[in-house]
């Protein structure tokens, strides 16, 4: 079987999980696992040590992201690919588990459209358009070199910087970032690690959506959950066959997952 796995960021801040790590190593010996990290609060770390004032937009939606200029866009490339990879790899390795550090400039990996303009809502309240910055939306994930990597028994852990059309580093969402990894390398799931359990509704995890009541929880749900949810929307539409939401913590998480135990699944 061929799973992607994003890593949420509370789990790459810290140490891997012990339990987690152990769950790598075993299933990767019978299954391919593609790795994608994220770890927005690091980058706003270094970047602030490093004296580079981090802006924050808020979209009409509501929905706040990062504003990544040129200089951001540096920092954001080396902590993500540099800093947090080669960390999580040496993680990895101290644990007999072999595997490779990718952006998704490295073979075009990860594809991805500039967005020219951004629609936001200022100070006063007013709706305004700015420039882009190096913002990217997904377009498509090339699982030629993933495929390459996972044959010679690697696994390919994938940073969330995407090639714009001029071949220029894009920072997109990580949730995507898997989404269109697991619909790129044929992967039959994509599991969303996080610190909660999965979708909570009424104070319940919810333990199974079609792709139909997924999209009708959109409106009921937090911003942080509510990309996974669009993510793994996508990713079902895009072909993936199952999608889970599920805790990074606790006894074999990667293997109680995908047995569908304490956590949401999405699937047809």
């Amino acid at each position: 079987m061929r799973i992607v796995i994003k890593l949420g960021g509370d789990i790459v801040k810290g140490q891997f999980p012990p339990d987690l790590l152990a769950d790598i190593r075993t299933l990767s010996s019978a299954n391919q696992l593609i790795l994608v990290h994220g770890g927005g609060d690091v980058v706003t770390e270094i970047a602030t040590k490093l004296g580079k004032e981090q802006r924050f937009v808020v979209s009409p939606d509501g929905i706040k992201s990062r504003y990544t200029d040129r200089e951001t866009m540096d920092i954001f490339t080396m902590v993500m690919c540099g800093l947090i990879a080669k960390k999580l790899l040496e993680t990895l390795a101290g644990n007999g588990i072999r595997a490779v550090s990718l952006s998704g400039l490295d073979g075009g990996v990860l594809r991805a459209a500039r967005k020219k303009k951004l629609l936001i809502v200022d100070e006063r309240g007013r709706r305004v358009m700015i420039d882009g910055g190096y913002t990217g939306k997904m377009q498509s994930a090339d699982g030629t070199l993933l495929h390459a990597l996972l044959d010679n028994g690697f696994i390919p852990l994938v940073s969330p910087v995407a090639m714009g059309e001029e071949a220029e580093p894009l920072n997109v969402d990580s949730d995507r970032a898997a989404a269109y990894l697991a619909m790129g390398a044929r992967a039959d799931a994509v599991l969303f690690l996080t610190d909660v359990k999965g979708l909570m509704l009424d104070e319940k995890v919810v333990a199974r959506l079609t792709v139909d009541q997924a999209k009708s929880s959109l409106p009921k749900i937090g911003f942080g959950m509510q990309k996974k949810v669009l993510a793994g929307i996508e990713a079902m539409e895009g072909g993936v066959k199952e999608v889970i939401i599920a805790s990074g913590f606790g006894p074999s998480p990667i293997s109680a997952a995908m047995a569908h135990q304490g956590c949401t699944v999405i699937s047809s």
